[in-house]
C-alpha cells in the first residue's frame, strides 16, 4: 500500500499534502522536529490509528532537533511504492535510490535521471557558501507553486498506486 510522507520541516504544503491522502484513501505519516507542532496539521475527525480495512489515517512522527533527523526517520520506514514530499535534494536522492518517489513542495517531481546533476549543483553551491560566497536563495513560494504542487502530487500518488 502506498503511504504517503512528508518532510515537515519548513514545509509549505503540509495540509495540502494531507488533503490529498485523504482523498486518495492513503496512510499519511508528518515527520518534523520536535520544536514543532505537527499536530496543529491534522483534523480532529482524522484518524489516527490504521483502520482495519486500511484507508487514510495519519500519523506524526516527532524526531530530534538534529539536522536530518526527519530524513533519517523517513527513509527508515519507506517502500518502493511510496511517495515523499520534501525540499531537500539529498532525501529526493535517497528516496529515488529506494525506489520511491519524490517531489518538492513547488511541485517539482524529481526524477532519477536529474538527480545526481541536482545534487552536484547543490554541492559546487555549498562550496561558494563555505568559501565566503553568496548564492541566490529560492523565489518566494507563490500560489501558483501551490497549485502545481497539488495537481502534480495528485498525479505521483496515482501513479505509485496503479504500481
Amino acid at each position: 500500500m502506498t503511504t504517503l510522507f512528508v518532510d515537515a520541516d519548513a514545509c509549505p504544503v503540509t495540509r495540502e499534502a494531507l488533503d490529498c491522502a485523504r482523498k486518495a484513501n492513503i496512510p499519511c505519516v508528518i515527520a518534523g522536529n520536535s520544536t514543532q507542532n505537527l499536530m496543529r496539521h491534522v483534523r480532529h475527525s482524522d484518524p489516527t490509528q490504521p483502520p482495519a480495512n486500511g484507508g487514510f489515517w495519519v500519523r506524526t512522527l516527532q524526531v530530534g532537533i538534529d539536522a536530518d533527523s526527519a530524513d533519517f526517520a523517513i527513509v527508515c520506514e519507506l517502500s518502493p511504492q511510496d511517495v515523499v514530499v520534501t525540499q531537500d535534494i539529498g532525501l529526493a536522492s535517497i528516496v529515488l535510490g529506494r525506489g520511491a518517489r519524490a517531489i518538492g513542495v513547488r511541485g517539482r517531481v524529481y526524477d532519477p535521471l536529474t538527480i545526481d546533476s541536482m545534487m552536484f549543483i547543490r554541492h559546487e553551491e555549498k562550496k561558494v557558501r563555505r568559501a565566503g560566497g553568496r548564492t541566490k536563495g529560492p523565489a518566494a513560494f507563490t500560489s501558483d507553486d501551490r497549485k502545481r504542487f497539488v495537481r502534480n502530487l495528485r498525479s505521483l500518488v496515482r501513479e505509485a498506486m496503479d504500481s
